[in-house]
């Protein structure tokens, strides 16, 4: 089995900052707009650069939505930044009405997203932020696993034609994806091959992912682990021909077990090869104010957590 390692952590939020700041010295149609959270965001340094091309709209996120939705109609490509609550539930309608509707080339970039925005608390914590989006037709909808491809993704949405949510977080995790990875919207990515198991996972989850297949094949445990970066369009062609081989799949996100990625991923399913499947994520209910690890670890959202799904869906096989 492949081995993955990291010589850094960073926040995938500074991803962000760095593909906004190299898009701003590669394409001069891409402006950005912020809520008034430009550190939180990591803009500074595409407002150093392009100061002209750089909107602070303050705290009022519907404006936002707004002005962004009517810079598109001049060929403008809007880059809006603020945390994912308020990126998308404070402004659904805005961006239902005004955005994905008549597929204004918005790209919504939301920082602090699930769990791990930490001692916030619940009122700052979305977990619902996914199913929001994936059900809005002209939406693509991603959520990034590590800072290399939350650069190289953000990068990639400037040439795709139409509304993106782009998900990223707010903690330092591992870096382990290559920096000279191509971004490719709605391709999965196969990082270890196995025969018993597939464990699809997304955003935070990836790496946990892969420490619980580790763990596993130390038991004798197969497991074939595959990096949903785009939710939607999903990869449908990657998992099926995954669980055609294994028989079984966990599915793993920091987000509402209604909604997300798991749910996704069920409709292909039974659409096409029903298999057991078993899911990591929030069991149905707010979050609360902790660190990022203990929040995790108190809903279930680690690869001991992604072990324990392995074992159940294994024995329903």
């Amino acid at each position: 089995m492949k081995k993955y390692t990291f010589t850094e952590k960073k926040d995938t939020r500074s991803g962000f900052g760095a593909g906004l700041a190299e898009l701003g010295d590669t394409n001069e149609n891409v402006v950005a707009l912020c809520a008034d959270l430009v550190g939180s965001l990591k803009m500074e340094k595409f407002i150093e650069n392009h100061p002209e091309r750089f909107f602070q709209i303050g705290i009022a996120e519907a404006n936002m939505m707004g002005i962004a939705a009517g810079l598109t109609i001049g060929g403008k490509i809007p880059f809006t930044g603020t945390f994912a609550n308020f990126s998308t539930g404070r402004v659904y309608d805005q961006i239902r009405q005004s955005i994905a509707y008549s597929e204004k080339n918005v790209k919504i970039c939301a920082s602090h997203a699930g769990l791990t925005l930490g001692e916030d608390g619940a009122t700052h914590q979305i977990l619902e932020d996914i199913g929001l989006m994936k059900m809005l037709p002209n939406m693509t909808v991603i959520n990034t696993c590590d800072y290399n491809q939350t650069k190289a993704a953000t990068i990639a949405i400037a040439d795709h034609v139409g509304p993106v949510y782009l998900r990223f977080g707010r903690p330092v995790v591992p870096i382990f994806m290559p920096a000279d990875e191509k971004f490719i919207i709605g391709k999965a990515i196969m990082l270890t091959e196995g025969a018993d198991v597939t464990i699809v996972a997304t955003g935070h989850l990836v790496w946990e992912a892969l420490q619980a297949s580790e763990k596993l094949e130390a038991m004798g445990i197969s497991a074939e682990v595959i990096n949903i970066h785009t939710i939607k369009p999903l990869d449908d062609e990657a998992i099926l021909k995954s669980v055609a081989k294994t028989g079984c799949i966990v599915t793993a996100e920091e987000h509402n077990i209604l909604g997300g990625l798991g749910e996704s991923v069920a409709r292909i399913l039974v659409q096409n090869n029903p298999v057991p499947q078993e899911f990591v994520a929030v069991n149905d209910s707010f979050g609360e104010s902790g660190t990022p690890a203990q929040l995790m670890e108190k809903y279930g959202l680690t690869d001991i957590a992604i072990v324990a799904a392995v074992k159940k869906v294994l024995a329903r096989k």
